[in-house]
């Protein structure tokens, strides 16, 4: 059965977003931080910081894990070509190829239409690929792809500290509002197992890439790979990136203690891989210190994900739920939104398939896209030149 998605009233306060434009989460509840998002985030977008974090893992690799590229092989190379695509556009010439979809088209063409309205430039950092980008990009390590979470040994500490600490000394430095999204085929797989390794229950919450995700699979995989690293209860979450994470985690968490030690506003463009780095970091500071760092951090998705049900025995949205139990683990209260972004109209197959579960989210597309609705651009407005992107990237094919 495929994904069923629904028209999901998951916010009490959506008087000021844009059309179609979702929130939920306790913080969702008043209109006041509601209000008070809107206008940071209105009033900010010619000053933002916008990065777009690389990186592999052999996890990847496993049959059925990821569809973010139809082959293994294509998935070795998904990051990087996605990051082309974002960068130089549909139109200009391309170094990598877009990787083989079962369906679909990256959404890294939806990023690059929503930045380019908006006027962004996001930068580039890589922490672990087999490739070296050919367009301008920063280095946090060289090491490559993280090793399958299976065995339990994904990465060593010493690179979880280094990339912790790069993000730390890049987030500090900041003195602009932060939207930080990924490209990390995989991704969903070493979320679950890093959010299994600090304690939370959410096997069935996580979705993935597949039109289907294959979720037995995955919780097979995080068990194994927790089996083998034997972190023993309550173990440091530094520890548990080591052994069943990817070389994005460390980096991000670090990156957004950093930025919110500089007082910045932070939109985690994502969804599980964001959930996941938020409950690293807020697993790593003292309790009484969680609200005040929360202050002004928001996950921005899509509605394909916002809104997904995965079990056909389920009648709610799986991805609301898991801000929910993040919310009660940590006895917290979250701010997520997602875009009103939507496809069922479009012209285009392959945003079509969108509509369909094949594509859910990637590369920011729904915090992109939800600012780029904020800031005055319809939904119309985005469709329209996502259609005119496709026929680019037809013609350049």
């Amino acid at each position: 059965m495929g994904p069923n998605l629904n028209k999901l009233d998951i916010s009490a306060s959506n008087l000021n977003l844009p059309k179609g434009c979702k929130a939920f989460g306790e913080v969702a509840t008043s209109s006041f931080l509601l209000d008070r998002w809107i206008r940071i985030w209105s009033n900010s977008i010619n000053e933002i910081n916008s990065l777009l974090v690389l990186a592999g893992s052999k996890t990847a690799e496993i049959e059925g894990v990821s569809s973010a590229g139809a082959t293994k092989e294509s998935r070795r190379y998904t990051a990087i070509a996605d990051a082309e695509l974002l960068l130089r556009g549909p139109s200009q010439s391309r170094k990598w190829p877009l990787p083989p979809l079962p369906a679909g088209v990256s959404p890294a063409l939806i990023s690059h239409v929503a930045s380019r309205l908006m006027g962004l430039k996001p930068l580039i950092v890589s922490t672990g690929l087999i490739q070296t980008p050919s367009f301008c990009h920063l280095i946090a390590s060289s090491n490559g792809p993280s090793n399958c979470l299976t065995t339990g040994k994904a990465m060593h500490l010493k690179r979880v500290d280094l990339l912790w600490d790069k993000g730390f000394s890049m987030g500090m430095s900041f003195t602009k509002p932060l939207l930080l999204a990924e490209c990390v085929p995989g991704g969903t797989t070493t979320a679950l197992a890093v959010l299994t390794g600090i304690g939370l229950s959410v096997g069935e919450l996580i979705s993935g890439s597949n039109r289907n995700p294959a979720m037995q699979l995955k919780k097979s995989l995080v068990e194994q790979g927790l089996l083998a690293a034997e972190l023993g209860s309550h173990p440091m979450p530094k520890n548990v990136l080591a052994a069943v994470g990817d070389p994005f985690q460390p980096f991000a968490v670090g990156l957004l203690m950093g930025a919110r030690h500089a007082a910045q506003p932070v939109i985690l463009g994502g969804g599980s891989q964001m959930v996941a780095i938020l409950a690293v970091a807020l697993a790593s500071i003292d309790s009484s210190l969680r609200n005040e760092f929360l202050k002004d951090i928001s996950i921005g998705t899509t509605a394909w994900l916002a809104e997904e049900i995965i079990s056909s025995t389920k009648t709610q949205s799986e991805f609301p739920l898991l801000i929910k139990e993040i919310e009660k683990f940590f006895d917290v209260s979250l701010l997520c939104l997602s875009s009103g972004l939507n496809f069922s109209g479009s012209s285009k197959k392959v945003l079509r398939d969108y509509e369909l579960g094949f594509i859910k989210e990637g590369v920011g597309a729904g915090a992109f896209s939800l600012l780029a609705q904020l800031n005055g651009f319809s939904c119309k407005q985005l469709v329209e030149q996502c259609e005119l992107a496709v026929d680019q990237l037809n013609e350049n094919t």
